[in-house]
């Protein structure tokens, strides 16, 4: 359920957004929010993330849609008790599910997001997407290091082997 709930939410915060900078804002325009770090600019992406690739939209439609079948089979093999797994792949699923659809309705991407520190316009599917992939690569460190961690009785000598050794 988390899985879901999590890609819906982020598909309607996502949809919300979108819905807001396009009614609010022309193709090109841009709002100083803090300025020299941080502004709002309208932007029509015809490419995938950053602009790459652009007119190439079956391969993004494509690539969508394997990403939303991943996640469907995710949300059946992965534990219930895994739940920032779960969060996070809801995450990569709406934001997937938010880029695709502008893409089948619009044609292109609606990107808002424009740091002024980083040349590239993006939005908050994007986000949703960059964000979950980060905790799934944190959850995966953590696992291993788990597993690379020896068990204490492992790595100390049992008693009788000490008393053993004295003698």
């Amino acid at each position: 359920m988390l899985v879901w709930l999590t890609m819906i939410g982020v598909w309607l915060i996502d949809r919300f957004l979108k819905i807001l900078i396009q009614t609010n804002f022309i193709p090109g325009e841009t709002l100083i929010v803090i300025p020299k770090v941080f502004h709002l600019t309208f932007v029509l992406n015809p490419g995938a993330a950053f602009g790459l690739m652009a007119g190439h939209t079956w391969i993004f439609v494509v690539t969508a849609l394997v990403v939303l079948g991943g996640v469907i089979y995710g949300q059946f093999r992965i534990p219930h008790r895994e739940k920032l797994t779960r969060l996070a792949i809801g995450m990569i699923g709406g934001g997937a599910l938010g880029n695709l659809y502008d893409r089948l309705v619009i044609g292109r991407v609606v990107d808002y997001l424009d740091f002024q520190i980083w040349p590239f316009v993006f939005n908050f599917a994007d986000s949703m997407i960059i964000l979950a992939v980060g905790l799934l690569m944190f959850l995966i460190y953590r696992e291993e290091k788990a597993q690379d961690k020896p068990e204490k009785r492992d790595e100390s000598p049992d008693i009788q082997e000490l008393d053993n050794q004295v003698k």
